[in-house]
């Protein structure tokens, strides 16, 4: 009898990159955050732009350096990354903390700061990006939900199991509720214009589409427009 090989899969740890000049801060803050995280560091501005290319999933950046300080990196690297940005500066004044959010930080940490605290910063905003990626996009109508990052569709909270090509042509027509869509449009729109089928089959798939939410609720969702094609009725 054969055995069954097992692997254990580690976890994948989120990327934080650590820039600053002074190596001291650098290597306390690397030490102290290596076993929850991912660490990248860097030592100057330049060093810094060229580390995003990995992608990091939130940047601790001190703004006084020499050569490019930490605002001008921020500003750099503003449009081409997303992750949280969390400014390390001995600055207090509150003209300096404008700049920085203005320059697209997150959030602004005072030096000598607590590494308790800052963790605990790192870990809401981390915890809010989680968040925001994993939002998923819903619009409800009445009593009927469609989840269009799921593709799902519920009514009364019971699913509504449609297939691939039924949820297309409910995503088509409820993301634009009250717009007339004729059968050839659909097709075209579902299938693409290299499908090998014909326009007729939107009509079968309708009639599945009405059967399914029929046998959650009264209220047609997809009217016909004579001589014109299909809508949704919110």
């Amino acid at each position: 009898m054969g055995t069954i090989r097992t692997e254990r899969v580690s976890e994948l740890k989120e990327t934080i990159l650590i820039v600053d000049d002074e190596r001291g801060i650098v290597d306390m803050m690397s030490t102290y955050f290596s076993p929850q995280y991912e660490v990248l560091t860097a030592y100057s501005g330049e060093e810094a732009i060229q580390k995003t290319e990995k992608q990091p999933d939130l940047i601790l950046l001190d703004i006084n350096m020499p050569g490019i300080d930490g605002l001008t990196v921020c500003q750099t690297i503003r449009e081409h990354i997303t992750c949280p940005i969390l400014f390390l500066t001995a600055r207090m004044e509150s003209a300096d903390k404008i700049s920085g959010f203005q320059a697209g930080a997150d959030d602004y940490i005072v030096k000598p700061f607590d590494l308790d605290e800052l963790a605990a910063r790192i870990a809401a905003h981390l915890r809010r990006e989680q968040r925001r990626h994993s939002q998923s996009i819903v619009r409800f109508f009445g009593e009927l939900a469609v989840d269009y990052s799921a593709r799902t569709v519920t009514i009364h909270g019971e699913p509504a199991a449609l297939s691939k090509r039924e949820f297309d042509i409910l995503e088509l027509l409820s993301l634009n509720a009250g717009q007339v869509f004729d059968r050839e449009r659909i097709y075209e729109t579902v299938w693409g214009i290299d499908g090998d089928g014909s326009s007729d089959t939107v009509m079968e798939h309708i009639r599945k589409i009405r059967a399914k939410l029929a046998a959650h609720t009264l209220h047609s969702y997809i009217e016909t427009v004579w001589g014109c094609g299909y809508k949704w009725n919110a």
